[in-house]
C-alpha cells in the first residue's frame, strides 16, 4: 500500500476539491495510505521522515531545502512562480479564467471595469494582467486596485478602507473582477460601506465557487467555477507514475474554469440602448428554445440590419452568436450540475438529436458533450 502524505488547506474549496481528486484516483487505483494533519500544514513537516512517505502533494509554499534531500515523488499546488522547476506543478489557467471574467461582465452591457487581487501572490497578478488584456483588446480600460504598504495589526482596516475608496473613485457602473472568492467578498463589504448598490453600481464576479464564502455575501456571489477535482484526479494518476519510477520533470497539470456560476452580484444587464437590452432579454428568457435572429427581432422597434449593427456596437457580438453562447452556457450546466442523458439534454433545447447538439457545442467549447462532463462534472 502506498503511503501518500497530503499537505493542503482544507478550509477552502480549492484544497477540499483536490483531495476529494486524489481519493477518487485512489478508490480506482490503490488503496493507497493517506497522511493528513487536521491542524496547521507546517506542522506535518517534522513527522514525514518517520512516516517513510513514496509520494507527496502539497503547497509550494511548504517547500523547504531538507524536505527536497528526501528525494521523495512530489508535486506542489503553486501560489508563487518561484518553485523547483523540475517539480510537477498543479496551477489554475489564469488565462482562460480571466478570458470568462471579461466576457460576463461584457455581456451584461458593463463599459467600465476593475480588477481587485492581492499584490503577494503570482497567481493574482496573471489574472488581473490577462483579464485588462482581454478588456484592452475589446476597446476598454481597467482599473485595478493597487494595495499601499501595509503598516501592521490592523492591516485588514486599513486595507478594507483603501478597498472601499478605491471603489467610490470608479466611474459606474462598474464590473469588478475579483481573482478569487475571498476577495469577491471583500469587494461586497466595501460596498456596504460606501453605500453602494450591487450589481446595479458595483456588479463583481470571483473565482473558486467556494459556496460557503459566495453565499455568505450580502449579495450572493458570482463566481466561476474550477475544474478542481478532476486536477486532483490527474495529479494522483501522475504521482502514481513517479513512484513507479516513470522520469517525468516540470509537467503542469493545469485547473481550468469550467462555467460561471451567477449568483445576485452580477445579476444586471446594464445596456443603455433599450432595443438591445429587450433582445439580450429575449434570449435568455427563451434560450431553451429554437429561436432564430428574426424572432428576436421581433420584440423590438427596429429592423434586422439596424439591430445586428447596434447589437455588435454594444454587445461585440452578433445576434446569432449570442443566441448560441446562452444556449451552450445553460448545456454546460446542465452537464456539470446533472445527469439528465446528453439526448435529453438535447430534447430540453429542442435540438433533433445528440450528434447535432453535440457539434455545436464542441465547435464553441472545443472539446465534446461526454468529454466535456467527464472533465468538469464532481461526483
Amino acid at each position: 500500500m502506498k503511503r501518500i502524505v497530503l499537505l493542503l488547506e482544507t478550509s477552502r474549496a480549492f484544497g477540499r476539491q483536490l483531495i476529494i481528486g486524489i481519493a477518487g484516483y485512489s478508490r480506482l487505483n490503490g488503496p493507497w495510505s493517506f497522511y493528513k494533519e487536521p491542524i496547521d500544514l507546517k506542522s506535518s513537516i517534522p513527522h514525514l521522515t518517520s512516516w517513510k512517505p513514496d509520494g507527496i502533494i502539497m503547497r509550494d509554499s511548504l517547500i523547504t531545502k531538507e524536505l527536497l534531500k528526501l528525494k521523495i515523488p512530489t508535486i506542489l499546488a503553486i501560489h508563487d512562480s518561484r518553485y523547483p522547476k523540475d517539480l510537477p506543478v498543479i496551477k489554475t489557467d489564469s488565462y482562460s479564467i480571466a478570458k470568462m471574467a471579461s466576457e460576463h461582465l461584457l455581456e451584461k452591457g458593463l463599459r467600465n471595469l476593475a480588477f481587485c487581487g492581492f499584490d503577494n501572490y503570482d497567481w493574482s497578478m496573471e489574472r488581473g494582467m490577462c483579464f485588462s488584456r482581454f478588456n484592452d483588446e475589446a476597446g476598454y480600460k481597467t482599473y485595478a486596485y493597487l494595495p499601499r504598504q501595509r503598516t501592521g495589526k490592523d492591516d485588514w482596516e486599513n486595507e478594507q478602507h483603501n478597498v472601499s475608496e478605491w471603489i467610490k473613485t470608479l466611474p459606474k457602473p462598474v464590473g469588478i473582477f475579483a481573482c478569487n472568492d475571498d476577495r469577491g467578498q471583500h469587494i461586497l463589504e466595501a460596498c456596504k460601506m460606501t453605500n453602494l448598490k450591487v450589481p446595479e453600481d458595483v456588479a463583481v464576479i470571483g473565482v473558486d465557487n467556494d459556496p460557503m464564502i459566495c453565499e455568505i455575501g450580502d449579495p450572493p456571489l458570482t463566481s466561476i467555477a474550477l475544474n478542481v477535482e478532476s486536477a486532483g484526479f490527474e495529479a494522483a494518476k501522475l504521482l502514481d507514475q513517479l513512484i513507479n519510477k516513470k522520469k517525468i520533470t516540470g509537467k503542469q497539470i493545469m485547473v481550468a474554469p469550467s462555467h460561471i456560476v451567477q449568483r445576485q452580484s452580477s445579476n444586471i444587464l446594464a445596456v443603455s440602448d433599450s432595443e438591445v437590452a429587450s433582445a439580450i432579454s429575449y434570449i435568455m428568457d427563451n434560450a431553451r428554445k429554437k429561436i432564430l435572429v428574426d424572432d428576436v427581432v421581433k420584440t423590438t422597434n427596429v429592423g434586422r440590419r439596424t439591430l445586428e449593427k447596434r447589437f455588435e456596437k454594444t454587445v461585440h457580438s452578433t445576434i446569432y452568436h449570442e443566441i448560441q453562447h446562452v444556449r451552450i452556457e445553460l448545456i454546460s450546466k446542465l452537464l456539470i450540475e446533472t445527469d439528465l442523458p446528453i439526448s435529453q439534454i438535447a430534447s430540453l433545447f429542442n435540438f433533433t438529436d445528440a450528434e447535432h447538439v453535440s457539434r455545436i457545442f464542441k465547435k464553441d467549447k472545443g472539446i465534446g458533450l461526454r468529454d466535456f462532463r467527464k472533465l468538469h462534472k464532481q461526483d
